[in-house]
């Protein structure tokens, strides 16, 4: 099985008339996803690629049974595109749209809870699982099915790992795109607990960076309640002490934050980690 999607999931694209989400629409549907509808206030009646477009979310949920929505809008209406999704009754929202402000993503993520649904992002490139379904903006040549779970707070790096995992062989159940904001709607901890009672994950990779602290409370985790192997890439190793840099979650506090704290936490709970995105493989590869 995956984790959060699989054959079965029927996905709606907010903003699907707009150019990113004309094109990675055709991409998800590229990938083998079942995109049954899309939304764009107005718009209703139309078609893009041949997918229905409706004028909100409780419609498109209405007409096609969608579960996932994958929010391509501008960042002024993004908290507006979730909260739509939400209320409909969306069990997972994977929000690509950055720059949306905190205080709105901190009431989406804490409506979601309370509908007891899932938001993935903000600021992210979603999610996939090889030869099953894809939600977001994950390029389609990189995966290749296999027994790795990758989670990360990267998007760049998470192409570039998957993209090497794939080249030795290995593949990947599903991978994460969690986003590097400092409020997200599923973290590492989350992520690692659904690849740990997930069957066809035998190792799980985890991408982090420098700033917060959320790669130490994972390394926590990980010792706590995580049997699987598990390997790590942090990345901004060479960024100057106290510098901030990338996501708007890259900021060092106190001793936690740099890279140092995050391998050195990650070392002591038994995790590997590599010092190039390339290594992971051969480390997965070498604990096999």
């Amino acid at each position: 099985m995956a984790i959060l999607i699989d054959h079965g999931t029927r996905v709606i694209v907010q903003g699907i008339t707009g150019t990113q989400g004309s094109y990675h629409a055709k991409a998800m549907l590229d990938f083998g996803t079942r995109v049954v509808g899309g939304t764009s206030p107005g718009k209703g009646g139309q078609q893009v690629h041949g997918i229905p477009v409706f004028n909100t979310a409780k419609e498109a949920v209405e007409a096609t049974g969608a579960d996932t929505s994958c929010v391509l809008v501008p960042r002024q209406f993004a908290a507006g595109a979730v909260s739509d999704a939400l209320e409909a009754g969306v069990r997972l929202v994977v929000v690509i749209t950055e720059h949306i402000p905190v205080q709105d993503v901190i009431r989406f993520v804490h409506r979601a809870g309370k509908l007891g649904s899932r938001v993935v992002g903000p600021n992210c490139p979603g999610l996939a699982s090889p030869g099953r379904c894809k939600v977001g903006i994950l390029p389609d040549t990189i995966f290749k099915p296999g027994p790795v779970g990758v989670v990360s707070r990267s998007g760049t790096l998470t192409y570039e790992i998957v993209n090497s995992i794939s080249e030795y062989g290995l593949g990947q159940t599903t991978c994460v795109g969690i986003g590097g904001d400092p409020v997200i709607g599923t973290n590492f901890i989350d992520a690692l607990g659904l690849f740990e009672r997930d069957p066809e994950t035998k190792q799980i990779v985890l991408v982090g960076e420098i700033g917060g602290s959320a790669e130490e409370e994972a390394a926590a985790y990980v010792k706590e309640h995580v049997t699987k192997p598990v390997f790590a890439y942090i990345a901004g190793r060479s960024a100057p002490p106290g510098k901030t840099m990338g996501h708007a979650g890259a900021i060092i506090s106190g001793s936690k934050g740099d890279a140092k704290s995050k391998v050195e936490a990650l070392e002591r709970a038994g995790i590997k980690v590599a010092t190039w995105p390339a290594d992971i493989p051969r480390l997965i590869l070498g604990e096999m």
